[in-house]
């Protein structure tokens, strides 16, 4: 189903492979888009296809003595709608008034069929906070995610391209080649999908 907010936006283009939509501000989730799940361990799931490369990553971040966890996988459109909900309605017990309230979720909260987490293809991931830090974890997968094919989605430096503040903990899969070239060039997604064009 195709909800309101979604005729304003350009559904996402797959021509360049399941691993490469671009799912942002601009481009909701494709109408059509169908995932297979494969569940983790604390209940959270992912798309099946990217489980073993994210397994590899943690097993090495453990070996390498950190503690961490996928704290938010697959989302359902409905799940989305709940979490911006939720947020909109803090802002509104502050005191803000509903646009408001609306516009600060939204900085941090991407609305229903325009969430990567809707891919089944991002992950946020988050330390046992009882064993390493978060600093830990988050310095480790930004040094070393892109050898397992992710991609720290949201960079600080990048804010001004995807539209969404520094999430150090959300993490995308694109492909170890597409990882990779990301890394080497200092690229975000939306910029990678450019020179792919």
């Amino acid at each position: 189903m195709i909800s309101s907010f979604n005729l304003f936006r350009k559904e996402a283009d797959t021509s360049l492979g399941w691993n490469l939509i671009l799912v942002n501000d601009e481009y909701c989730v494709p109408s059509d888009y169908e995932v297979e799940l494969t569940e983790l361990s604390n209940g959270e799931k992912v798309d099946s296809r990217i489980y073993p490369q994210l397994q590899q990553m943690f097993d090495d971040a453990r070996a390498a003595g950190l503690e961490l966890f996928v704290r938010e996988g697959y989302r359902t459109s409905q799940d989305q709608k709940d979490i911006m909900d939720e947020r909109i309605q803090q802002y509104l017990d502050e005191g803000y008034s509903r646009s408001e309230a609306k516009k600060l979720a939204e900085q941090y909260v991407a609305e229903p069929g325009t969430s990567e987490h809707e891919l089944g293809i991002a992950v946020d991931i988050n330390a046992d906070t009882s064993k390493c830090s978060s600093d830990a974890v988050y310095t480790w997968l930004e040094n070393n995610a892109y050898k397992y094919g992710f991609i720290k989605r949201y960079p600080e430096d990048k804010t001004e391209i995807t539209g969404v503040n520094n999430e150090p903990w959300h993490y995308r899969y694109v492909g170890v080649d597409a990882a990779k070239d990301m890394q080497e060039k200092g690229l975000c997604l939306e910029e990678y999908i450019v020179t792919l064009k």
